[in-house]
């Protein structure tokens, strides 16, 4: 029997997103952006919510074009407001489009991906958790980057948000020891 962290359940949704995104390291810049504004959306919510309206936020948001969303205004605001597809919260939607127009600047100077991933030296970083409640909810590393992107215009990325990303995007490893997905088990090659 295949063991993996408890927190994915059987949802299929949830099980293939632990088995095939989570903690698997991402260093495209408009996945790691997508990543980033579906993390503060669910803010509030579990993430099997956000998981479930997932293609619909890439439908309301340009496939995630941040460039696309970069230039939103009102009329693009009221649109996602009235998509019932995604969570409509005005907050978090003009997050999003502050997020997007940040995310130009520094890909332009010194590329996104470059940016976040020095937040963990530009490697992984590999825990060794056995059980979840040795998992943290955020660490320093994740108040740097809440606050580094907060100073750069992002909005909904405290350290608990910005940690959550840090795993699902596997800046960090925090598949529990006994999980087929833990490092340790599957050999150096990850």
């Amino acid at each position: 029997m295949v063991q993996r962290c408890a927190w994915c359940g059987t949802d299929p949704l949830y099980v293939a997103y632990h088995d095939h995104e989570w903690g698997v390291p991402d260093h495209d810049p408009r996945a790691l952006w997508e990543k980033l504004v579906l993390d503060g959306f669910q803010a509030g919510l579990s993430w099997i919510t956000i998981l479930r309206k997932r293609e619909a936020f890439r439908r309301a948001f340009d496939g995630f074009d941040p460039a696309g969303v970069a230039r939103w205004g009102e009329a693009e605001v009221a649109r996602a407001l009235a998509d019932p597809g995604i969570v409509r919260h005005r907050g978090k939607i003009e997050a999003a489009v502050r997020g997007a127009q940040a995310w130009l600047r520094i890909e332009e100077t010194e590329g996104f991906a470059p940016f976040l991933w020095d937040f963990v030296g530009g490697a992984p970083v590999r825990n060794r958790w056995t059980a979840a409640a040795d998992v943290p909810a955020q660490t320093a590393r994740s108040a740097a980057m809440a606050r580094a992107l907060k100073q750069r215009g992002f909005g909904f990325c405290g350290p608990v948000i910005a940690y959550a990303f840090m795993q699902a995007t596997g800046m960090v490893n925090d598949h529990l020891t006994g999980c087929h997905r833990h490092p340790d088990r599957l050999g150096a090659g990850r």
